[in-house]
């Protein structure tokens, strides 16, 4: 028996039918140390309140799947120590063994869509890790975009990886790649990675009037809406893509779960921090555009008109 436990002020907005956003947990537990990681989920849920949202900060605490954290448990989540990571192939087995763990894309995904929430608003996503064809190092994000019907707002796929191959899984799942105010796709900490993005949108409402669509056609899967870094945090890709090399070479033989969150917590050592405030500067943008989509959708002028 699955318990789904909702905060008080999701299970209000839930009842009052107005806009929700997701929140990832892995960005907390395994992205920043505390106490960074527990001051930006905080910034991050008040941006999506000040945007006229409601925040779902997702995890799995005891066995028990929330949706939405009460301040305390969000600061019990910050500083513990060894919380699962958890996608697709461990969500339930965390849930049926009493474990604690924090959801990535794909398992936030899974448990924003069985909680009827349609935004979902990260950092970036995972993608096809570089060396691919000898690891066969791809994210499970990529397969769950292609099948669970949530729009996913993130800075492009991490930086880290294989940008061209990752747009190339996406393309062959059928997801929308969809820029946001611009043509090129883009690069996390960068705005721009050099890929033309294979979508360009301009404004929510039509975010979410694709959102809609995809529904009435009857195909599966949600959409990545790429949106770039804001100019002032952006690290120059010329800058960035030195430490990501040098973060590589001082990680080899790093593999599965691991190499996320090594390679992030060596290029945080290389850059003295500052791919940590670029980090924090882009996640809380997202969450602003992914209240303005959870908004435009709960909208009558975001549900598609089909005739004949």
């Amino acid at each position: 028996m699955l318990e789904m436990r909702y905060s008080s002020e999701v299970a209000a907005a839930r009842g009052a039918g107005s806009p929700i956003v997701a929140l990832e947990s892995t960005i907390i537990t395994h992205g920043m140390p505390y106490p960074q990681n527990l001051n930006m989920a905080r910034q991050v849920e008040e941006d999506i309140h000040a945007a006229g949202a409601t925040p779902a900060t997702i995890a799995v605490l005891d066995g028990v799947l929330h949706i939405g954290l009460e301040p305390a448990r969000l600061e019990q989540l910050a500083q513990i120590d060894g919380a699962l990571k958890l996608s697709r192939a461990d969500l339930a087995v965390a849930l049926a063994t009493g474990a604690t763990g924090a959801t990535t894309v794909a398992a936030t995904m899974i448990c924003a869509a069985r909680a009827g929430i349609a935004v979902f608003a990260t950092g970036g996503i995972g993608g096809v890790h570089r060396g691919a064809e000898d690891s066969f190092d791809i994210s499970a994000d990529l397969h769950e975009l292609a099948q669970t019907p949530v729009t996913v707002v993130a800075a492009g796929a991490k930086a880290i990886l294989d940008l061209p191959k990752t747009l190339e899984v996406l393309e062959t799942l059928g997801v929308p790649v969809i820029a946001y105010g611009q043509s090129g796709f883009p690069a996390f900490w960068s705005r721009d990675s050099g890929l033309p993005a294979p979508l360009r949108m301009d404004d929510a409402a039509q975010i979410a009037r694709a959102h809609q669509m995809r529904a009435a056609l009857g195909l599966p899967g949600g959409q990545l809406i790429a949106n770039p870094i804001p100019q002032a945090d952006e690290i120059p890709r010329a800058v960035i893509d030195g430490w990501i090399a040098q973060a590589l070479d001082d990680c080899a033989g790093v593999a599965a779960k691991e190499v996320t969150p090594r390679l992030l917590a060596r290029i945080f050592e290389l850059s003295d921090g500052a791919s940590l405030t670029a980090n924090i500067a882009l996640v809380r943008n997202n969450a602003r555009l992914g209240a303005q989509i959870a908004r435009a959708l709960v909208s009558d002028t975001a549900a598609p008109h089909i005739s004949g």
